[in-house]
């Protein structure tokens, strides 16, 4: 009996944790009625770090439950901040009817954020045969904006990726600008090689001009030589 009770008391804690986890998962989203859908969006993972691996999470209910059976190919996402806008994401089930695994009605589309800032979520398409257009921006009472992971770095903080960026970009400037230079001087040594050569068959041509001069001179000397005495 008591064994049977410890085993109803593990069921019932690990279904409580299983709950919180869920529910947790979605705490920092934005929920709308789509026609007879609710959708949920937000971040899977929150807070959500710069440089780290996460996912625009889409939840998808209707009156009888979680929508497993979506059809993803009806869906596109584009996630934009500041002045950029990235390529449209796809999203993919993460519910395995065979295995049981994942979480029935949800969807992720994979992001890395490489960015601090407000995100936005722009989801187009639709759902069975309901269109959707839903546009949301991360605020206190949506989800989550992107923030530098400096915070729970140890035992050294990492340079922000800005700063990184900015870095190579100097790197990158250094370089083109020694590349520059050595072509440069390798353009000088080959005017300079031109130079050299120009003059040594300008000298060549001149001491080959003196020397036929030279000939033609002895030649004329000679016959204007008188003849020897017989």
């Amino acid at each position: 009996m008591r064994t049977r009770i410890r085993r109803l008391c593990a069921i019932s804690a690990l279904a409580t944790m299983l709950a919180l986890s869920v529910a947790g998962s979605a705490v920092a989203h934005t929920v709308q009625l789509v026609g007879p859908y609710s959708v949920t969006i937000g971040w899977l993972h929150e807070p959500t770090y710069v440089g780290e691996l996460n996912a625009v999470q889409f939840l998808v209910h209707d009156a009888a439950g979680p929508v497993d059976d979506l059809s993803t190919d009806t869906l596109s996402l584009v996630v934009s901040t500041g002045s950029s806008t990235s390529d449209p994401l796809d999203f993919a089930p993460t519910f395995d009817e065979d295995t049981g695994l994942g979480l029935p009605g949800e969807y992720l589309a994979p992001i890395i954020p490489t960015a601090p800032g407000a995100y936005t979520f722009h989801l187009t398409g639709t759902i069975g045969v309901t269109p959707i257009d839903l546009t949301v921006t991360s605020n206190d009472s949506t989800f989550d904006s992107v923030i530098a992971p400096t915070g729970i770095q140890f035992p050294v903080a990492l340079p922000a990726m800005g700063d990184v960026t900015t870095r190579l970009d100097r790197v990158d400037s250094r370089i083109e600008t020694a590349q520059t230079a050595a072509t440069d001087a390798a353009a000088k040594v080959d005017d300079a090689r031109s130079a050299a050569s120009r003059s040594t068959l300008i000298g060549l041509g001149a001491g080959g001009m003196g020397i036929l001069v030279g000939i033609v001179a002895l030649v004329v000397a000679m016959r204007k030589r008188p003849p020897a005495a017989g």
